[in-house]
């Protein structure tokens, strides 16, 4: 993730947020397995979109104390 991106998802709304989280998790579970089968050539896709994942759930957690 980009700081350009990071910076506009911080401007989303919670709900907004936890939608982006579900799609990326399903986005990470298909990651994995393409490369269990062998399919996959970038192999820091899945830990990529776990950071992602990280760092959607660390906005969701300030917002909700603001």
């Amino acid at each position: 993730m980009k700081t350009k991106e990071f910076k506009d998802l911080k401007g989303k709304k919670i709900e907004d947020l936890a939608k982006l989280i579900v799609a990326k998790k399903l986005e990470h579970a298909k990651a994995k397995a393409k490369m269990a089968q062998g399919n996959e050539k970038n192999l820091k896709v899945a830990k990529n979109l776990r950071l992602d994942i990280a760092r959607i759930a660390t906005l969701i957690t300030e917002k909700s104390f603001i």
